[in-house]
């Protein structure tokens, strides 16, 4: 005869407390796949093709030099899109929204002709990535840079907000592809970390030029706009805060992930053997191929294409919720045209500038693409500036005002984005010190 197993009182708790504590977690991952989105498309249209030719031609001309810099901005973009995040979520509104209302209309003006500079330079260099990636492959930019003008016009006005975010979405796993041609050419780690732990710096313009590039790319103006209208047009409310900081640390650290591999293919490739000079990142690409075959290339160039038009997509997106947000006019990818005709002008607009541009002959797409980035790097401050105060304006956050240590690590990460741009600003003076170029 079978007699019934008699289970422990405490053991029962335990299987129980288990089973809750796996439901929970579930839960908790449902939750933050529902919520996943705004923070990891942002970060990731900053790897764009301004800087993938960044962070290319930083590899290429100082090797691992400057990769403990990538470490150091990595925090700064934790810090600042958390700060974002939080704004988005508490206030319910978008940042040209809170800049209006807490600095007035003079301000806002100032501050969206600054994003209206970045940004038309910016869109400019995503069109030119989409032409270079075009050409890489033998078609021409007069048949590539139309139908991507067309392709990211009609998958905004025509989708809703949760299509539009899916196709964001699946732009971002292009990026994997740079991570797959870095491990290809089987980096040198002991080497890597060596230069990580004894930072090497240079008092030279064109490093500095490099430094301001590199935080203007991974930090930009626009994508603060652009999270921070996205969070709030997603309808995020406090009880998911963490979840959309969770988004946003994910993004910030896959972002990094991938220009720390850019830069460590193209420093084993190109500065080992004395390529110094990238003219654009379709070169680095093809100069991959001795070492790491054409497989390496066409990944890279691949996701240069790829890279370029999710920010092609985004830029336009990013400046119509900002200067609609700061005149208060009606805006959302879910309104029709009718209900929102000033976002869609706006959006639409960007994207024929950057696109005809592109197709005017003679435009220099590599002076186009580093010199955006540079852009937003002397444009940035300004604009962490306004989002530091508004952080801590306990009418706007509340509770979820920043505490000490945040505006300490917040002040630090600020500051160091502006010492660093007066820098690159003074080094064009007479009698700046400097050890020479590489």
């Amino acid at each position: 005869m079978n007699l019934p197993v008699r289970v422990p009182p405490r053991a029962r708790s335990a299987a129980s407390g288990a089973r809750r504590a796996l439901r929970r977690r579930r839960t908790q991952l449902v939750l933050f796949l529902g919520i996943l989105g705004p923070g990891l498309i942002t970060s990731n249209a900053d790897n764009d093709a301004g800087g993938i030719f960044t962070y290319s031609a930083a590899g290429a001309r100082y090797g691992f030099d400057m990769i403990w810099l990538l470490v150091v901005i990595t925090i700064a973009l934790l810090v600042v899109q958390e700060f974002i995040a939080r704004l988005g979520v508490v206030s319910g509104k978008g940042l040209a929204d809170l800049i209006r209302e807490r600095f007035g209309v003079r301000v806002t003006v100032f501050a969206m002709a600054l994003l209206l500079v970045a940004n038309i330079a910016t869109v400019i260099a995503e069109f030119a990535g989409i032409a270079l990636a075009g050409e890489a492959f033998g078609v021409t930019r007069y048949i590539t840079v139309p139908l991507a003008a067309v392709l990211v016009w009609f998958v905004v006005v025509r989708g809703s907000y949760a299509t539009v975010e899916k196709v964001f979405l699946f732009f971002s796993l292009v990026y994997l592809t740079y991570v797959v041609s870095g491990l290809v050419v089987q980096p040198p780690w002991g080497e890597i970390v060596a230069h990580v732990a004894r930072p090497h710096v240079e008092m030279s313009t064109t490093y500095l030029l490099f430094a301001v590039a590199m935080v203007g790319t991974t930090i930009t103006p626009w994508m603060q706009f652009y999270l921070q209208a996205s969070v709030v047009d997603k309808g995020l409310r406090e009880s998911q805060l963490q979840y959309a900081r969770a988004d946003v640390f994910f993004g910030s650290i896959f972002t990094d992930v991938v220009a720390f591999f850019i830069i460590v293919a193209t420093a084993v490739t190109l500065f080992s053997r004395g390529h110094h000079d990238v003219v654009d990142a379709r070169d680095a690409a093809q100069a991959l191929a001795p070492v790491a075959g054409q497989f390496a290339t066409a990944l890279f160039v691949a996701g240069l294409a790829g890279a370029s038009l999710l920010a092609a997509s985004l830029l336009p997106l990013s400046t119509a919720y900002a200067v609609t947000e700061a005149f208060g006019w009606e805006r959302g990818v879910g309104r029709t045209v009718r209900e929102a005709p000033a976002f869609f002008v706006i959006f639409t607009g960007l994207i024929v500038i950057g696109a005809v541009a592109i197709l005017a002959p003679g435009i220099p797409l590599t002076a186009v693409t580093l010199v955006s980035q540079d852009v937003n790097g002397v444009i940035l401050p300004a604009i962490l500036v306004f989002m530091f105060v508004l952080i801590n304006d306990r009418r706007v956050m509340g509770r979820f005002v920043n505490g000490r240590f945040a505006n300490i690590v917040g002040g630090l990460t600020i500051g160091a984005v502006i010492v660093l741009t007066l820098l690159l600003l003074a080094s064009g003076l007479p009698g700046f010190p400097w050890t020479g170029e590489r």
